[in-house]
């Protein structure tokens, strides 16, 4: 107040009564005051606005023909009520008699003209704003009303900087909330914020996201689509349509013909419609023009349950309407407090005295001429209203009993300043007829709203409640069961740009709005996350899905277990192998000196058998979960062994071919080998250089036990990282060397005699060895699932079942089932026949 009076010092404003009703003679109506220690003031749309033009800058003059409102009229009778039950009172404000001024606020001019008389100071015709506010004494200590967001703001914006009260029963904009800019402001109607998430929730619940919505043209309709935009928008609906009802609209008119041609073009089925009940007629007049039917019409509660739109012509093909409403409450005994009004005698109208305060807003020709047959209908939402008006009144009483101290029995009728009376109004809580009355810090009640579906039987409306909201914070309740849908078989109509896609199918946005997309299926690996529907997201790394899938599941942990059928026809055949081997030995043994063993190298088969026996050990640690041990010598032990094997083979056969046939050509280098330990040198020396190549490998390029997730969607391979690595391959290059080797000295001696002519059967082992191999890297390069290590040990098995058979079970053979080959002279006989052959040739 004091930057107020800063810029406009010494400013007063004087209110003539003959210039601001441009020289009317006035009239007073009796029913628009009354005397009383304490005045209140009303501000009723008691008659309808009818916007022409105006050349001068005067007040509207209310009272004309054909333009009575019966809804302010309610909402007037239910202050003058009020009053008059406090009145009557002994516990409320007992020896204080309050009394009212009550304004007909039927235009913006005439709402500014009864603000202003309001704020009048005390038998005087000025506002003084030099005044100190504590000390400033209006003609009315609080101010009823008025009912329009518009009219509310500026009342209150004149209001505030005196802090004089003004508690609203119909502005329920959230604006009007913010204290900064009007500090004195209350009201009884719950505030649109509650309602705009109300509505928000009403439209989630029905599965309803692609809406048209208009609002009309005023802070009441625009502020409430803002908001409704917002919070809509945030929980993912989307607004395909969005406009404005004009101040001029009228219907069939151009404006409203191009709104209709685009909310049909928007191709919605739900439409939100914020708007007061003078532009919801003319926008539902126009939709019955344009015949747009078949569509679902959420009302704002200012026009929820008002026969105002309900008696539109035609309004009941239009579809189906839900609507949030105030919450329907009554008056006790106001219907019989109007009817009595219309049979009392009204006296005639007084005229304004001279110097006075009064003008022709004050007065109401059409109510003098009701009958108890024509009088107003108070249908359920005037009702409502009425009551808010009503609750209004009875707030400034207690706050006022709490401010004369009337809880003593006794009031002390002070001096009362309006800050004073704010600050308790602000404090009030009490029951009216059940009903809890307070104001929270924004100067807003609790309440709760009703969720309302409009009714036909035939031509006859009326309206049904199918559930409730209440807050905070905001929670909707709703009877689905009672609402009768305008589609086939009852059905929720849909309202949705483009249908649910199947699960696990993410929505691509296709244009604009994100309500509108196409269905996409998730790919192998990833999944529908139900909390955002436009994105796959992958699996963990222990997860799989298969594609489309909403959801991921645990991946299946696999390797060759000990208690398979293939792991055990496997262990079968290398545990008899090496059972064969230890057998051989022990046979070998028993014939050490017969010229069978002698001729197979005698000591050196122990030492190949060894070798053979070293390598079937290794097979065993492809079986079982893989461990970094197992991982270390399963490979290693087999090729060192089989290495070790075709060295002492590829010696054998090559000392055999360079005995036969080069001993007496090159005798030097034959006694040099002899004494030199030729054959065993070659067999450590090899041996030696495979020990290094494995050792080399195991240290660079360690095997490890790994978890293969590649391979398989489905499957966690376990495995050993051996396959790929360069000492694997080189190791196995070496042996393959050494099987060329022995290959080639075995096939120089084709010719030898036959008790040494072993190239057949080396022949053979080393083919079924090539084979084998050839056969496993040939499988590895396109399966590397759970049975790899199985193929694995099968070509190792091969390998040494192929060089043990090529071998040694000749010889067994030999030394069990013909012993007459296993004689010296035998051989000897063999080696003639050699050397008369090679004489001949």
């Amino acid at each position: 107040m004091s930057l107020l009076a800063a810029h406009l010092v010494s400013l007063q404003v004087s209110l003539s009564c003959c210039w601001a009703l441009s020289c009317h003679n006035t009239e007073l109506s009796p029913d628009f005051s009354l005397p009383g220690d304490y005045l209140l003031a009303g501000l009723f749309p008691v008659h309808s606005h009818c916007p022409g033009v105006r050349r001068r800058p005067t007040v509207t003059l209310c009272d004309r023909p054909n333009s009575f409102n019966g809804h302010g009229y309610h909402l007037f009778q239910a202050m003058r009520f009020g009053i008059e039950e406090i009145n009557n009172s002994t516990t409320l404000l007992p020896n204080v008699t309050l009394g009212y001024q009550l304004y007909d606020v039927c235009s913006e001019s005439a709402n500014v003209y009864a603000t202003l008389n309001v704020l009048s100071m005390l038998g005087t015709h000025h506002i003084d704003i030099q005044a100190n506010p504590a000390h400033y004494s209006p003609a009315a200590l609080a101010v009823i009303g008025p009912d329009t967001t518009n009219h509310a703001a500026t009342t209150a914006a004149l209001l505030g900087p005196f802090l004089v009260p003004l508690i609203s029963y119909e502005a329920s904009s959230a604006m009007l909330g913010v204290k900064r800019f009007y500090p004195s402001f209350l009201r009884t109607i719950p505030s649109d914020e509650h309602q705009v998430e109300l509505m928000v929730l009403l439209l989630q619940s029905f599965g309803w996201v692609w809406i048209s919505l208009v609002g009309s043209d005023g802070d009441y309709g625009q502020l409430g689509v803002q908001a409704l935009e917002e919070q809509a928008t945030q929980q993912g609906i989307c607004i395909a349509f969005k406009d404005i009802i004009p101040l001029s609209a009228r219907p069939g008119s151009e404006r409203m013909w191009s709104m209709m041609h685009h909310l049909a073009r928007a191709r919605t089925t739900v439409v939100v419609v914020f708007s007061n009940r003078q532009l919801a007629r003319v926008f539902f007049e126009s939709v019955v023009l344009a015949n747009l039917t078949a569509k679902v019409w959420i009302a704002s509660e200012d026009w929820a349950i008002s026969r105002h739109i309900s008696s539109v012509p035609g309004v009941w093909g239009i579809g189906m309407v839900l609507g949030v409403a105030i919450q329907q409450r009554l008056v006790p005994g106001l219907k019989e407090f109007e009817e009595a009004y219309v049979q009392a005698d009204k006296g005639a109208h007084g005229s304004c005295p001279s110097g006075s305060w009064c003008g022709s807003n004050q007065l109401c020709s059409a109510c003098r001429a009701f009958t108890a047959q024509q009088m107003p209908t108070l249908g359920a939402f005037s009702m409502s209203s009425a009551y808010n008006a009503y609750r209004a009144v009875y707030a400034v009483a207690h706050g006022l009993h709490r401010l004369l101290g009337c809880a003593s029995g006794a009031c002390s009728r002070d001096r009362v300043y309006p800050w004073q009376l704010l600050e308790e109004i602000r404090k009030v809580n009490f029951l009216l007829h059940e009903d809890t009355v307070i104001f929270n810090d924004n100067g807003d009640p609790l309440g709760s709203y009703d969720i309302i579906a409009w009714d036909w039987n035939g031509p006859k409306w009326n309206f049904r409640v199918i559930g409730s909201a209440t807050w905070p914070p905001v929670q909707l309740d709703i009877n689905k069961t009672k609402i009768r849908w305008h589609g086939k078989d009852n059905q929720v109509p849909k309202s949705v740009c483009s249908s649910d896609c199947l699960e696990g199918h993410q929505r691509v946005i296709v244009g604009f709005y994100h309500c509108c997309f196409e269905c996409v299926p998730c790919e192998a690996g990833t999944f529908l996350n139900k909390s955002d529907l436009h994105r796959c997201q992958p699996c963990g790394k222990e997860e799989w899905a298969p594609e489309g899938s909403e959801t991921c599941f645990p991946r299946t942990v696999v390797f060759l277990t000990w208690h398979e059928p293939i792991s055990w026809v496997l262990l079968a055949a290398n545990t008899l192998l090496l059972l064969v081997v230890a057998g051989t030995a022990g046979l070998f043994a028993w014939h050490l000196d017969t010229p069978v063993v002698r001729s197979a190298g005698g000591r050196l088969c122990f030492f190949m058998l060894g070798s053979l026996a070293g390598g079937s050990c290794g097979l065993y640690g492809f079986f079982g979960e893989p461990t970094l041990p197992t991982c270390l010598l399963r490979q290693g032990l087999f090729v060192l062994g089989f290495a070790i094997f075709l060295s002492c083979l590829t010696i054998r056969s090559f000392q055999l071919v360079f005995i036969f046939k080069f001993s007496a050509k090159v005798p030097t280098f034959y006694h040099a080998w002899v004494q030199n330990h030729g054959p065993s040198l070659f067999v450590v020396i090899s041996s030696m250089a495979q020990l290094l190549i494995c050792l080399t490998w195991l240290a660079v390029w360690t095997p490890l036990p790994t978890r293969e997730y590649q391979r398989f969607p489905q499957l966690v391979v376990l495995d050993c990282s051996e396959a790929n690595s360069l000492g694997f391959m080189l190791a196995f290059a070496y042996n393959g060397l050494l099987s060329v080797s022995a290959f080639a000295c075995s096939y120089l001696g084709k010719d030898l005699p036959e008790n040494y002519n072993e190239a057949k059967c080396v022949t053979f082992s080393l083919l079924l060895n090539f084979v084998s191999w050839i056969g496993f890297f040939t499988t590895a390069s396109v399966y590397q699932g759970k049975y790899l290590p199985a193929v694995n040990v099968l070509a190792a098995l091969s390998s040494l079942s192929g060089g043990f058979s090529g071998y040694f079970l000749p010889k067994c053979y030999v030394i069990l089932c013909r012993p007459d080959l296993n004689s010296t002279e035998h051989f000897q006989a063999s080696i003639q026949d050699y050397t008369r052959r090679c004489g001949s040739t």
